[in-house]
């Protein structure tokens, strides 16, 4: 019997290992990441439905704790396309990627190396059944405030707290460009 499995909803099975290719800035390794989000629909409680900011968190290889996929930024790729396939490798997610962030110096917690961290945010557009790191990695949607209480890295808060302000001012933008509807 031969199965037929759809490749639309997966990603080619295999991650990017190695350090030959990444790139270091004055000794700090260049690591960048995404933090993924949509707009679920919450409970409506007016004429208007609410939309609710989700954002998509990963386990860390370990197992311990929960945050943002990001990795090593290669010196073959530019720095959004570093942020996509991390992203995508890591939380099986496609979008779209939008205007960085900001960048953050930090110390690993389990090695006496420093990095230099970038993270972008990404409107998902799709979600994917296969990526390359499924088998080790779980991925959960929730809310913002959920996300800043499992995230272990002080930085990873500090870029969601970042985007929070982006779309909440963008929202307020928004709503004041169209203006109060009068009826004459």
């Amino acid at each position: 019997m031969v199965t037929l499995v759809s490749q639309e909803n997966m990603a080619a099975l295999v991650s990017r290992t190695g350090r030959h290719l990444q790139r270091y800035s004055k000794g700090r390794r260049q690591v960048v990441g995404c933090i993924p989000y949509r707009y679920k629909i919450a409970k409506q409680t007016s004429l208007v439905e609410a939309e609710e900011l989700e954002v998509l968190v990963i386990s860390s290889q370990k197992g311990k704790g929960m945050l943002f996929p990001k990795g090593g930024w290669e010196k073959d790729e530019s720095i959004k396309e570093a942020a996509l396939r991390e992203t995508l490798e890591e939380a099986g997610v496609r979008g779209v990627i939008q205007r960085e962030l900001g960048n953050w110096n930090f110390k690993s917690k389990t090695h006496d190396t420093y990095y230099e961290g970038y993270m972008f945010p990404l409107l998902v557009e799709e979600q994917l059944d296969f990526w390359p790191e499924k088998d080790v990695r779980q991925r959960k949607w929730m809310n913002v405030q959920e996300a800043r209480e499992v995230c272990q890295y002080l930085w990873m808060k500090e870029a969601l707290d970042k985007l929070v302000n982006r779309l909440t001012t963008q929202q307020h933008v928004d709503e004041e460009q169209v203006g109060p509807c009068l009826v004459s």
